[in-house]
């Protein structure tokens, strides 16, 4: 019968003593005969202590000093099930170092400094259902080089130096169902047909084209974590995946990528936090009817939109903590009976009657233990809305509907150029909105521009240089969660005097004139112009002469010339102004 002895005694650790007998157990470790497991953990071993049982199943050999594996280390070992040798300083691992471990299962080698891991390291493990590579020093995933692993279910190589990983890398693995990649360039996944588990982390990737994942057709669970340069998510990249958990975190994505989402009816978890995103759309994710939590956290979330949870029919978790909401609205989801587990702590509260769904669920509702403060107002900043009492509920938690004050209708009537202004007063709790909207667009012209138009503290509108364009009616709109009232104005901006406006305008062509610069085209064309006006009056004043030369002295001198005065209207054609008139021309 195999005798296991328990060594507790720490002055017997450091004695020295004779090898121990067959089936004993090493003077270094701590063995347990009812699981036959042999720990050897933080016992600066710098090598594979001799004399652990042959019927060990459990070997930890974890934080050690081991720097390397050879094939006769472990083969006495015939019945070990699991391995571990995680954080020892294993830089090298020879072929057949676990050729003799038929029965092995779990096999880790996670932070050591592996760099490459040559062919038939992993030889007649054919039962290996778990391994663990990662934070090692891999820089190269070679052909083959799991080849043998054909019962593998989960390969973790996260967190290693990867620059390349060989396209037939992963060839072998039939049965492979979790991969965890980091720091790499991807290689070709698509004969991992029954991969169910694919996390992605830190890469440099910059898109998710079409189609991405269409190989992999028994994947239910995809985790893209790291990714700063991917900035959006294509509709088609997730087609031909029946997904039913998602995490998009640590990206740079602003949207919620509602088209790829819209074909993945399965999906019961879905993690977009850490991303920038700001708004909420409605029905963003109207066709997750199956969804159960939805991770929004850490984002940029500033507007939740009414309606933005539509056809959340069985959402159970909902955390959209640690944003920059003011609010949530009960009117966001499509039914607020579902909802078990809630987190919106971390966020700017506004303490209103929007958050009164809350307070009153508070106590069946589940915050995560952490519990939502109030913001604003001052007097219960700070406050966590489950320990608000019932007469701050009914002194802040109840909106008053706003109601403008001054209902009289305003009529304003002012010459093109003065400054207008229209008075727009309102009160009510829940931070009453108050300003003036957009006239109708009169004749075609268009509202005042934003450089002349603002809204001034207290609701007042004011209209600078105020032009005839800008003459309609204008609405004052004060609203609040608890309603909202409206109220009219009503504005004629009056044309300037036809004196200035002339004046005006003149000035305005003489200083166009002189900031208008004079360009080569236009002085050419002009020079030209003048050449051929100058040799025209040249070339007709010969003509003359030549022609007077000929005909000397036989035409007089002198000759008349009769014209009429152009048609005047009024009086002074009345008085015969209008007749023919004649004057003499000498030629000289």
């Amino acid at each position: 019968m195999t005798c296991w002895l328990c060594v507790l005694s720490l002055p017997l650790l450091l004695l020295p003593a004779a090898p121990p007998p067959a089936g004993g157990c090493p003077a270094r470790c701590e063995c347990t005969a009812q699981t036959r497991a042999v720990a050897c953990t933080r016992r600066r071993l710098t090598a594979v202590p001799d004399g652990i049982p042959a019927e060990t199943r459990l070997l930890e050999l974890s934080r050690n000093r081991i720097r390397c594996l050879n094939p006769g280390d472990l083969a006495a070992l015939p019945a070990l099930e699991e391995l571990d040798l995680s954080e020892n300083a294993i830089a090298h691992v020879e072929p057949g170092a676990f050729a003799n471990l038929p029965r092995l299962r779990v096999l880790r080698l996670r932070g050591n400094q592996l760099k490459l891991i040559p062919p038939g390291v992993f030889t007649r493990l054919d039962n290996l259902t778990l391994l663990d590579l990662s934070e090692n020093k891999l820089v190269i995933l070679l052909d083959y080089t799991f080849q043998d692993l054909h019962s593998l279910r989960r390969l973790e190589v996260g967190d290693n130096d990867l620059v390349f990983i060989s396209r037939r890398a992963f060839a072998g693995l039939l049965a492979l169902e979790e991969l965890t990649l980091e720091r790499c360039n991807l290689t070709s996944l698509g004969h991992l047909r029954g991969l169910g588990a694919l996390r992605l982390r830190h890469l440099a990737i910059a898109a998710l084209e079409d189609q991405n994942f269409r190989r992999l057709p028994g994947l239910l669970h995809l985790e893209i974590d790291n990714w700063p340069l991917l900035e959006d998510v294509a509709a088609g990249s997730l087609r031909g995946l029946n997904l039913t958990s998602l995490s998009v975190t640590h990206t740079n994505i602003t949207a919620v990528p509602a088209a790829a989402l819209r074909h993945h009816a399965h999906l019961t978890c879905l993690n977009l936090s850490h991303n920038p995103i700001i708004t909420v759309p409605r029905g963003s994710f109207r066709d997750l009817v199956r969804l159960r939590e939805l991770h929004l956290a850490g984002a940029l979330l500033a507007v939740v939109e009414p309606q933005a949870f539509l056809g959340l029919r069985q959402i159970r978790l909902l955390n959209l903590s640690n944003n920059l909401l003011s609010t949530l609205e009960e009117s966001t989801f499509h039914s607020v009976n579902t909802l078990e587990t809630l987190r919106v702590d971390g966020n700017p509260l506004a303490c209103d009657c929007r958050l009164l769904w809350i307070v009153q669920r508070s106590k069946t509702l589940n915050l995560d233990g952490r519990l939502p403060a109030c913001a604003t107002p001052a007097e219960v900043r700070g406050d966590a809305l489950r320990n608000l009492p019932d007469s701050v509920l009914f002194e802040y938690f109840v909106c008053r509907k706003p109601k403008i004050r001054e209902r009289r209708l305003q009529r304003v009537a002012a010459t093109a150029g003065e400054d207008v202004r229209f008075l727009c007063r309102a009160g009510g709790r829940a931070g009453a909105h108050r300003g003036l909207g957009d006239p109708p667009a009169p004749a075609g012209d268009g509202p005042p521009a934003r450089g002349r138009a603002s809204v001034l503290p207290g609701g007042t509108l004011e209209i600078q240089d105020a032009r005839p364009q800008d003459s309609g009616t204008y609405t004052c709109v004060a609203s609040n969660a608890g309603g909202n009232d409206t109220y009219f104005a009503m504005l004629t901006v009056r044309p300037e005097p036809a004196a200035n406006r002339t004046l005006g305008e003149a000035h305005n062509e003489t200083l166009a004139a002189l900031r208008a610069p004079l360009d080569l085209t236009t002085i050419l064309v002009s020079t030209a112009m003048g050449c051929i006006t100058f040799l025209g009056v040249v070339l007709f004043c010969f003509v003359l002469l030549f022609v007077w030369s000929r005909g000397r002295g036989q035409h007089k001198n002198n000759f008349s010339v009769e014209y009429s005065f152009r048609k005047v209207d009024g009086p002074a054609a009345a008085a015969g102004q209008g007749g023919a008139r004649k004057f003499n021309m000498k030629m000289i």
